[in-house]
């Protein structure tokens, strides 16, 4: 009876000895199974808070594709010095690739040169020397859709105000839309935005738009303003009739295609961007189908 008791205890021992060995070896054999470590992405958008579906759509490619996103933020938005401190401090840190808003594309591609090689950039608004790809509408195209626009609104004689804002793509816009203008006999006038002061004025990127069409309600004013962008706050502008036409794409797909080229160029696959496309969108257009899904993407 004695040695049958012994025969059990010895037994237990050796299975509990087993199942500690197996603990051990368990994890490293679904560590192996489990995919590739994620990429690190680093992103820096010009004032964040007017790119939101930009992000989502971000964030979505990333979690598609494998990435992890490190979002950004400047202190001074179109401070090119201070962006490309922001990024090389990334590039320093281990990121495998990086996605910006360049406040001026030229000194960002000098900054950036002799490291584009081993971490690529996918740019968004702006080209740029060197990226890997550009998530943008055609921004000459854009300017001169946004200036016709006006010209089939705009009753003669009085300037039109192009506010300056930003570099890169945006001051494209604008000087596309100023070529069409002047072609068409129309007085124009370029300033900064606290120097703006017209009775029609066009405005080149998101956040400038918003904050001129949140003015004219605010305050009463009486001006025929044009725009660019598509979030939330500027569709309700449009709506009520704080914006003459709105030029307008999808923020959501710019943000997920900048991400997913981001990550083919990181593991050096080749691709590209093609233009997004884009509409002129006035009050009346707001609910027709194509910019229903426009201005009211369903992101989830």
């Amino acid at each position: 009876m004695k040695r049958r008791e012994d025969l059990i205890q010895v037994g237990i021992l050796a299975i509990l000895g087993a199942a500690v060995l197996l603990s051990l070896a368990l994890p490293p054999l679904f560590q192996s199974r489990e995919g590739p470590p994620l990429l690190s992405l680093s992103v820096l958008l010009r004032e964040p808070g007017s790119w939101t579906a930009a992000r989502e759509g971000m964030e979505q490619a990333a979690e598609e594709l494998g990435a992890e996103l490190r979002f950004l933020t400047s202190t001074t938005p179109n401070d090119s010095g201070e962006q490309a401190d922001l990024l090389l401090r990334e590039i320093d840190g281990g990121a495998a690739a990086l996605v910006a808003v360049p406040a001026d594309p030229e000194a960002l591609s000098a900054a950036l040169d002799q490291w584009l090689v081993v971490c690529p950039v996918v740019t968004l608004e702006s080209p740029m020397r060197g990226a890997a790809g550009t998530a943008a509408p055609d921004n000459a195209l854009l300017g001169q859709r946004l200036a016709q626009a006006l010209l089939e609104d705009w009753t003669g004689g009085e300037e039109v105000l192009l506010l300056e804002s930003a570099g890169g793509g945006v001051r494209t816009r604008l000087e596309a839309a100023q070529e069409t203008l002047e072609a068409a006999g129309v007085p124009v006038r370029r300033a900064g935005e606290r120097e703006a002061a017209a009775r029609w004025m066009m405005a080149f990127d998101a956040s400038t738009t918003l904050r001129l069409a949140g003015e004219r309600e605010a305050e009463g004013l009486d001006f025929t303003l044009y725009g660019v962008g598509s979030a939330t706050g500027l569709t309700a502008q449009l709506e009520r009739g704080n914006l003459a036409a709105l030029a307008a794409w999808s923020d959501y797909a710019a943000g997920y295609l900048a991400v997913q080229r981001a990550v083919e160029a990181a593991r050096g696959t080749d691709g590209q961007v093609e233009p997004l496309g884009f509409s002129i969108i006035r009050k009346e257009d707001i609910y027709g189908s194509e910019n229903q899904k426009l201005l009211f993407p369903v992101t989830s």
